[in-house]
C-alpha cells in the first residue's frame, strides 16, 4: 500500500490538482466573459496550483525517464561507456536538483520570514515559492532511484538492443524496410 502510494505519489497529486484547476479556470472565464465580473483570487489560485503542477510534473517526468535527452553520443558508445555516461548524467542532474532544492528552500524561508502575502488571497507567498524546493527535492529522490537502477542494470548488449528494435519494428509493421548499420537485418544478427 505504501509502496504503491510512493510509486504514484506525483500522479495522485497531479490528477487531483488537474481536476481542481480546470473547473477553477473555467469558472474564472465564465465570470469574466459572461457576468463581466473578474475574480482575482481564482486567477491567483490557479497560477499557484499551476506552479506546483510544473514542479511535481518535472519530478514525475524524471521518474518516468521522459525528459528530453540528446542520445547521439550514447548511441555510438560501447556498453560499458554507455552505462558510465548514464551514471554521470544522473549524478550531474542530482547535483543541480540538490542545489536548486537548497537554494529554493533558503529563498522560501526568507520570503516566509518577511511575511510577504499574495495580493488577492492574502496567503503567504512562501507557499507558492515552496513548489521549487519541494519539486526539486522530490526530483532528487527520483533521480537517486534512477541512479540505483542504472548501477544495478546489466550492460546492454547489441543483441538485446537488436531484439528491442525488432519488436518495435514488428509493432510498426516495418520488417523489410529496416537494416542495421552493418547492412544486416535484426533477425540475421541474432
Amino acid at each position: 500500500m505504501i509502496k504503491k502510494a510512493w510509486n504514484h505519489f506525483e500522479e495522485y497529486i497531479l490528477i487531483g490538482s488537474f481536476f481542481f484547476s480546470v473547473p477553477l479556470v473555467f469558472f474564472q472565464v465564465i465570470m469574466r466573459y459572461v457576468f463581466d465580473n473578474s475574480l482575482g483570487w481564482s486567477e491567483e489560485l490557479a497560477r499557484y496550483v499551476f506552479l506546483w503542477q510544473i514542479w511535481l510534473g518535472a519530478s514525475y517526468a524524471a521518474k518516468q525517464s521522459r525528459h528530453i535527452r540528446i542520445e547521439m553520443l550514447k548511441d555510438i558508445l560501447p556498453p560499458k561507456a554507455k552505462k558510465a555516461l548514464e551514471i554521470m548524467v544522473i549524478l550531474i542532474w542530482m547535483v543541480f536538483m540538490g542545489f536548486l532544492a537548497i537554494k529554493g528552500g533558503q529563498m522560501t524561508q526568507k520570503i516566509l520570514t518577511l511575511g510577504q502575502k499574495s495580493s488577492a488571497m492574502r496567503i503567504p507567498m512562501g507557499w507558492a515559492y515552496l513548489s521549487v524546493p519541494a519539486g526539486s527535492g522530490l526530483m532528487f529522490i527520483r533521480l537517486a532511484e534512477k541512479l540505483a537502477e542504472a548501477i544495478r542494470a546489466p550492460l546492454e548488449t547489441n543483441k538485446s538492443r537488436n531484439l528491442e528494435m525488432k519488436k518495435a519494428m514488428d509493432e510498426l509493421g516495418l520488417k523489410d524496410e529496416f537494416r542495421l548499420k552493418d547492412g544486416n537485418s535484426p533477425e540475421e544478427v541474432e
